[in-house]
């Protein structure tokens, strides 16, 4: 039975973002790496966000994954954000990640963008991230 390779990545995702001495040093020791921040979240912290998937055509069970990654900061700037977007991309683009019942085929950094929202007191980044993964078939 093949399963679904969303959670499994994402499980993979973490692990590689919170083991990252880089991350730690940025964003706290655990490093502050939330699917959902906690109410009163500290800040600088990193969300795993939006997840998109399709199939691909050609390999039975390959999926693309279209992952989003926020950053959220309080430092006066975009300093600290380039700080984290750098780190992130240190730690997952061309990476070697362990997927449960799956190969990551690729793991490529597409984009990022860093806005200063409506509060002018914080900043966010966006990165976007592109996976494909296929099913470790057993026999």
């Amino acid at each position: 039975m093949l399963t679904q390779p969303a959670y499994p990545l994402q499980e993979a995702l973490w692990l590689a973002l919170t083991s990252d001495t880089a991350l730690q040093l940025l964003l706290g020791n655990p490093p502050r790496v939330h699917d959902q921040p906690p109410p009163g979240a500290f800040f600088p912290f990193l969300t795993i966000g939006e997840t998109r998937l399709r199939a691909l055509e050609g390999v039975e069970g390959a999926v693309e994954h279209d992952l989003r990654f926020h950053a959220w900061s309080q430092y006066e700037g975009r300093a600290e954000l380039k700080e984290i977007i750098s780190a992130v991309y240190d730690v997952l683009h061309n990476a070697t990640l362990t997927v449960t019942g799956h190969r990551l085929v690729s793991l490529r950094f597409v984009f990022s963008d860093i806005f200063r929202k409506i509060d002018s007191e914080t900043f966010h980044a966006v990165m976007r991230y592109r996976a494909v993964t296929e099913p470790v078939v057993t026999s």
